[in-house]
Parts: C-alpha cells; sequence; structure tokens
C-alpha cells in the first residue's frame, strides 16, 4: 500500500509542476534524448486540429508535443506512428472525411480474419504479414482482398492506440488496391467508449492525466480515432458468412431483424454507459445477449445451440458464423459441422493464428505462415 501511495503522490507531483507554453506542456529533465511513447492523440478545437504525442525516455520521463494546423488544412497535418520494432514507423494522413460502414457486402475470394488483437502490435504485424496481407515496410499487398478483425483491439496490450492507427492507416491503402479492411466492434471497442475501464491498461489512465483529459475523452466525438470508432459496425456479413464479436443469440433471431437494422439500433449507443434506451431492441443488443457480449455458443450444457445457429443462418441467408470473444482453444476452431468459427487465441501468450479464407478453403496460418486447413465449404 505504501508503494502505491509514494506513485500516486509521485505523480500528483509531476503534474503539478507540468508548465504551460503555445500549447505544449514540457517537463525539462535532463538531456535525456525523448523517444515517443505513445500517440498520436488528435482532437478539434475550433477551427483546428490538435496532435499530441507523449514523448519519453523508457516509460520514465515525460513531455508532451503538440503539433496544430488548420481544420481547412487537416489533410497536410502528418502523424508519426510507432511499431512494435524499434525506431520504425508509419506516418499516417487524417481521412478527408467519414461514413458509416455498410453491413452487408458481396462474396469476396480471399479473406484473412482474426480477433481479440488487445493491443499487441506485435502479434498484427507478424499475422498480417504471414498472410501477405502487407509486406516488410507495413503496405498493403493483398489486392482485391479483405481483411476482417472480429473485435477487440483495445485493453490489456501496450500498444492500443498504435493498433488502432494502423488499422485506420491500412484502410486507405486497401481500398486504393482494390481491398477493405472489415473492424466490426468488440465489447471491449464499446466499454472504452462507454467508460467501462476495467481492462485498460494503466498506462492509458496516466497518459490521459497527462494529457489533462478524462479517459473517456481520449475517444469522444472530439477526437479523430472517436469518431472513427463510431462509423463501424458490431455485425456484417460477407458473402455466406457473418461475422461477430461474441455471436447472434436466441433473442437477437427472435427480434426478426436484419443486419442493416441491429447496427442502426446499437450506433447511437456506443458511448452511452447507462445501454437504455426508449426502444427495447435495444437494449437486447446492447446486453450480456447482443452481438459484442454473447457467449452462448461456447457454453457446456446449451442443448438447443444447433437449432439456433441454424435459426441465424436461415435468417441472415448465410452458412457460417464467425466470432472471436471466447478463447476455447490454442488454434482457430471449427465447430457444428463448420457452421460456426471460433478465431479468439491467445495471442499476448505467443498463440497467434488468423484464419485464411481462399476460394471457398478455410485455412488457419500461423504466424510464421503454416497453413492447415480446417473445412472446404461445399
Amino acid at each position: 500500500m505504501k508503494k502505491l501511495t509514494l506513485a500516486f503522490l509521485s505523480l500528483l507531483t509531476f503534474t503539478m509542476v507540468l508548465p504551460v507554453t503555445s500549447g505544449h506542456r514540457n517537463i525539462m529533465l535532463h538531456t535525456i534524448p525523448e523517444e515517443q511513447y505513445d500517440g498520436p492523440y488528435v482532437h478539434y478545437k475550433g477551427d483546428r486540429v490538435f496532435a499530441t504525442y507523449i514523448m519519453g525516455k523508457k516509460g520514465k520521463k515525460f513531455s508532451l508535443k503538440t503539433d496544430s494546423i488548420a481544420l481547412l488544412q487537416k489533410d497536410n497535418l502528418s502523424l508519426n506512428v510507432m511499431t512494435d520494432i524499434p525506431g520504425k514507423s508509419f506516418q499516417v494522413r487524417l481521412k478527408k472525411e467519414l461514413q458509416n460502414e455498410k453491413s452487408e457486402f458481396p462474396t469476396i475470394k480471399n479473406l484473412v480474419v482474426l480477433s481479440d488483437i488487445e493491443g499487441n502490435f506485435d502479434a498484427l504485424r507478424k499475422l498480417l504479414q504471414a498472410t501477405k496481407v502487407i509486406d516488410e515496410n507495413l503496405e498493403w499487398t493483398f489486392g482485391e482482398g479483405n481483411l476482417v478483425l472480429v473485435g477487440d483491439l483495445f485493453d490489456r496490450g501496450l500498444q492500443v492506440t498504435e493498433v488502432l492507427w494502423f488499422i485506420y492507416y491500412l484502410e486507405e491503402k486497401a481500398k486504393a488496391a482494390g481491398g477493405y479492411i472489415h473492424f466490426i466492434l468488440g465489447n471491449h471497442e464499446i466499454m472504452n467508449l462507454s467508460g467501462d475501464l476495467r481492462y485498460v491498461q494503466q498506462k492509458y489512465l496516466d497518459n490521459a492525466v497527462l494529457l489533462n483529459q478524462k479517459y473517456v475523452t481520449l475517444y469522444d466525438e472530439n477526437s479523430e480515432l472517436g469518431r472513427w470508432l463510431r462509423t463501424k459496425n458490431i455485425v456484417e456479413k460477407i458473402g455466406d458468412i457473418v461475422f461477430a464479436h461474441g455471436g447472434i443469440s436466441g433473442n437477437i433471431n427472435r427480434m426478426n431483424i436484419s443486419i442493416p437494422e441491429i447496427n442502426k439500433l446499437a450506433r447511437p449507443h456506443y458511448a452511452d454507459s447507462t445501454f437504455t434506451s426508449a426502444d427495447l431492441r435495444s437494449d437486447t443488443v446492447l446486453g450480456d445477449l447482443g452481438p459484442f457480449w454473447y457467449r452462448g455458443y461456447y457454453e457446456k450444457n446449451n442443448p438447443g445451440i444447433t437449432s439456433q445457429i441454424d435459426s441465424t443462418l436461415s435468417q441472415f441467408g448465410a452458412h457460417h458464423i464467425i466470432t472471436g470473444h471466447t478463447i476455447v482453444s490454442d488454434t482457430i476452431s471449427v465447430w457444428y459441422n463448420g457452421k460456426l468459427l471460433n478465431t479468439d487465441v491467445h495471442h499476448a501468450a505467443g498463440k497467434s493464428e488468423a484464419l485464411l479464407i481462399e476460394n471457398d478453403k478455410y485455412y488457419r496460418v500461423n504466424a510464421e505462415g503454416k497453413k492447415v486447413l480446417l473445412l472446404e465449404a461445399k
């Protein structure tokens, strides 16, 4: 308890002496070269855009560096984002506009699917390189193929900011090549947007203090990443595959609504910590039996699950459901004769795998590029 008290008092002392000069807060501590520790955090204030970086030396001594530009010139703002490789970064340009994603897409011959990266940039990079989605220079090499992220980029890991910006960056690269990235929100995205911080690393809570902000404002509607996250869906369908972080419960089936309607009900409440709505259907969609929390597929005693899955597939005109959210194996696994696939593996423990779909053949692929055939769809 004494150590925690001392650490807290130290942080208070640190933030109190932080001077403010021309939009910059700096701590002058010795002459140790600075390195980028976190960021950028991009916010809109009036007619300007501000990008703030947390700089430091091995996380011990921090300063804030802020770049700003007129809103009308935001296309000229270049953001530097670090990777898991020391000294290696990539440059991001802000999108000209953000629009809500559509939620139903035609069949795509080549798909790579993964989930629950949880701030582990190294696992994400290695899997995308192993599946030929990106090259050694982090450039998109998947052509017209599609990448699907089935939720939970947030929490647990220590490079959440970098992971988010990397997907943001790759989206434009994919579109330019005729491909696409689908980022389907999981429970951890919704938790962060709505202020449920149970799994947020202390690093990010401390960084919010350094930025003189509440944590939830890092991803609010005045932030670029917050605006971007709000354009994403909680359920999508590509060809004959339904993607949801947790799954589709029987309660959702009985609502008898379409995938676009599910997303329409959920989107206004992503940052609503109460998850209450005048429309009771929204309560179901956002609750424990909604697409980003549901775990019923993998419960040991659920005798009606097969008929429930069949009902979902029939209702949405699909043949397969792909989820993350629940670790049930060290590898990507196939359930119920191929009707259900689970992509959640323990990336932080070195159990990383992605699902590769090529011309109706489903493979699990590890970080070294080893492919194992799981299923051949009829």
